[in-house]
């Protein structure tokens, strides 16, 4: 199905996030949009979907205006959408959610649809199981159920919003190989996305918006990195790295802080810790956190990264050891008491677990506040100077929900006291483009050279090389000491994750 665009605009009070977009996509291939956090690439795709109406413009599908009042009229069009974080039920199982989304006049019965999930499943090389509760898979199962899920209520043009992000290499190869076969059968796929070689490896058109704007037509591919990179940034590539330096008042350059002596202090003790959440368990963990450093953790997803993440911040208990920050035993105490002790948790599932989606940054700022009366004025300014700390593109009042994800990311950062212990964070450039990863990093590196420590998950091989001090490899239940990162490259931690030669890496 032919999906076009005529002059479409969208405007959060004062943002433009879509200007005058005139696009059209063809059937039976890839495009891939392109565009850096904020360029507007998020909202056009809501807009074709129907979770957002244009202020003005046309969205036509073969060449009929469709008026869509919701994301059910684009999908009984033919249109379907797989978001960032995906829209399920984590209570129900696989099957259940297909079941719950699905008119009865398409399955008719529970059979037929445990039938059609394991023949979707299979002919996308996809694993989800039908009675696997949807809490206990990870990002990139959740993702190919949403998939199947549009599959079987009939759509014939699938969206998907950063689809890689927080997903494994393994994954990521299973997704192309399915969106491949996908536009094979005539479908139309619509690939949103910030990574170069992602796009050039997939995609048969690409174009590129930036700042609300088309600023690079339907492109066939193959085009050349440095023209992409170009137009996303407004800059030749030989500049690029300046798109990468921190907001204006950051001291203009990306150099890391030079890391000060930080007295021996232990911010997070493991002792003997055994753990058990969904189907991964730790087992006899033992570990120190100095102040100061950065601990990466690596691992196929679901290996057990989250669960040590939850437990350093308080959200998950261990069956037996004990958990310190500092010399307090906090062993069974919650979140909040290590939020008093120092401890703050950035998740992968922003909206969810991070930040109350339909609230502006200045009512996050606004609840953090000890007094008994709210001081309106007081949260709005440091809201605002968040804002600019943080390159965040957005105002002190704009909804959360209403920010790219990139934005959110840099928003959630932006809400952790500037003072704080330990930082536990999963996938902490999750959806980012290469200049706002890099600027989340300085801000990280700044806490660390304060003698923050932290530790932090992430399928990207190369952020966990680049920016950890050692790094814990998780495979098939057992855990690696902490490898330091000279003794590291992308291929022996790639190796390491698929079980090559794990043993001699010397693992608990």
């Amino acid at each position: 199905m032919q999906v076009s665009v005529h002059n479409l605009s969208k405007s959060f009070g004062s943002v433009r996030a879509n200007d005058r977009l005139t696009l059209r996509f063809e059937a039976g291939k890839i495009h891939g949009v392109l565009g850096e956090n904020g360029a507007g690439k998020s909202t056009l795709m809501k807009l074709v979907a129907g979770f957002l109406r244009p202020d003005e413009g046309v969205i036509r599908f073969d060449g009929r205006d469709a008026a869509l009042r919701g994301p059910g009229d684009a999908l009984r069009a033919g249109v379907g959408m797989i978001h960032q974080d995906p829209l399920d039920l984590p209570a129900f199982t696989a099957l259940e959610n297909l079941l719950c989304a699905t008119p009865r006049s398409a399955i008719a019965s529970w059979a037929e649809g445990r039938r059609l999930l394991v023949e979707l499943a299979g002919r996308l090389g996809f694993t989800v199981e039908p009675e696997m509760p949807v809490a206990r898979l990870s990002i990139g199962q959740r993702q190919q159920l949403e998939i199947i899920r549009l599959l079987a209520r009939g759509a014939r043009v699938l969206i998907l919003d950063e689809p890689t992000t927080g997903i494994t290499a393994e994954q990521t190869r299973a997704l192309f190989a399915a969106l491949r076969q996908l536009a094979a059968a005539g479908n139309t796929v619509l690939f949103v996305s910030h990574k170069l070689e992602e796009v050039a490896a997939l995609c048969d058109t690409v174009c590129v918006l930036r700042a609300g704007r088309l600023v690079g037509e339907q492109m066939g591919m193959p085009v050349p990195q440095a023209v992409l990179l170009g137009l996303m940034f407004d800059t030749a590539v030989a500049a690029v790295r300046g798109a990468e330096a921190p907001p204006a008042g950051d001291g203009g350059t990306l150099e890391p802080p030079v890391t000060r002596p930080v007295a021996g202090e232990v911010v997070w003790r493991l002792e003997g810790v055994t753990a058990r959440e969904g189907a991964v368990t730790l087992r006899n963990l033992n570990l120190e956190v100095p102040a100061g450093r950065v601990l990466g953790l690596a691992g196929l997803d679901g290996s057990g990264q989250q669960l040590l993440l939850r437990l350093l911040a308080g959200h998950a208990r261990p069956d037996t050891g004990r958990v310190l920050v500092g010399s307090t035993d906090l062993t069974g105490a919650g979140s909040r008491a290590y939020r008093a002790a120092g401890i703050e948790y950035l998740p992968a599932d922003r909206l969810a677990e991070g930040v109350i989606g339909a609230l502006s940054l200045s009512d996050h700022f606004a609840l953090q506040q000890t007094g008994r009366l709210v001081d309106r004025r007081q949260a709005e300014r440091a809201a605002r100077e968040a804002i600019a700390a943080y390159g965040i593109k957005a105002t002190p009042v704009t909804p959360i929900n209403a920010l790219s994800g990139g934005n959110q990311q840099r928003a959630m950062l932006a809400l952790v006291p500037p003072r704080c212990r330990g930082l536990a964070c999963e996938q902490p450039t999750r959806g980012l483009d290469v200049a706002s990863a890099r600027t989340i990093w300085h801000s990280l590196l700044a806490r660390r050279a304060d003698g923050c420590a932290i530790v932090f998950a992430s399928a990207d091989l190369d952020e966990l090389i680049e920016y950890s001090d050692e790094v814990l490899v998780f495979f098939a239940g057992q855990i690696s000491p902490p490898l330091p990162r000279a003794q590291l490259s992308v291929a022996r931690l790639g190796e390491l994750i698929g079980g090559v030669g794990f043993a001699e890496g010397g693992t608990t």
